[in-house]
């Protein structure tokens, strides 16, 4: 089994994806909106809290990913937005079809820690950390292409107006969970739901999220972790400065696009 996902793991970044990726962006209603993001950016713990906020329900794996689904899974989600709308997660560059979305964004260095670490445990990634960041800056490392071109594609149409897109930092919503769950209940057109935010926050903590994975277990949870440390800045007890200049050489200028700073550990080179 192990050898098999393998090979589909491979497969899935090659062009033979594309026919089953436009497969799955069919059937949409004009109320559905997408929640978008990089993997491993924090869309699992939004969900979650967007579930309990939207639904009024307690939130899980199973009914989360039910309910508020992968693109593909949709035709199934839960009407949980006006005009029986549903909320729909997507890892993929931005498409046409997403006509309102929350962009959800990390800071890359935490993503590439956390991605190798969840490729480690489920046997995909076999280079060390350099040759790895290497490639998730440049080439990819997953289905959804590199960070860099994933991130810059949904900022380009954020910023030419071909969607209605709310722009998310995962730091900030660790920081101020109730004003960011604000402006996206805001966006959603939900104000009658607001009082529900609190509950969701103190249900969705990363101890209870932690809780929830060992209720009901993941793929990666055998080897390791689906829910990690949820960190913010942890790249910064980790990162060699060799790591951080790759960071600043590929990515500098859209990190500082989306609100990073790409020098913090070269700070003392500069002095």
């Amino acid at each position: 089994m192990t050898t098999l996902r393998k090979f589909r793991h491979t497969l899935s970044k090659t062009p033979v994806r594309a026919p089953l990726v436009w497969m799955r962006h069919r059937s949409f209603l004009p109320t559905d909106v997408f929640v978008g993001s990089y993997p491993r950016s924090g869309s699992t713990w939004l969900r979650f809290m967007l579930l309990e906020i939207l639904a009024g329900q307690a939130s899980g794996f199973a009914n989360t990913n039910e309910m508020l689904p992968d693109v593909g899974k949709h035709e199934a989600g839960a009407p949980v937005l006006p005009g029986g709308g549903r909320l729909i997660k997507t890892h993929e560059p931005f498409r046409a079809e997403y006509t309102k979305a929350i962009y959800l964004v990390r800071d890359p260095r935490d993503v590439a820690l956390s991605e190798f670490a969840y490729q480690k445990a489920l046997g995909y990634a076999s280079d060390d950390f350099d040759n790895y960041l290497e490639r998730f800056l440049q080439t990819g490392v997953n289905p959804f292409g590199s960070w860099i071109n994933h991130a810059t594609s949904w900022m380009n149409a954020s910023d030419a107006g071909r969607s209605e897109i709310l722009h998310v930092n995962f730091e900030e919503l660790k920081q101020k969970p109730q004003e960011q769950l604000g402006r996206i209940v805001t966006f959603l057109q939900m104000p009658e739901v607001m009082d529900r935010i609190p509950g969701a926050i103190e249900n969705n903590s990363l101890a209870r999220m932690k809780e929830k994975e060992k209720a009901n277990p993941q793929r990666a949870s055998a080897k390791g972790r689906f829910i990690r440390s949820g960190s913010a800045g942890g790249w910064k007890s980790t990162f060699t400065d060799r790591q951080s200049q790759l960071m600043q050489q590929y990515a500098g200028s859209l990190m500082a696009r989306l609100g990073y700073s790409a020098v913090e550990s070269l700070e003392g080179q500069f002095a």
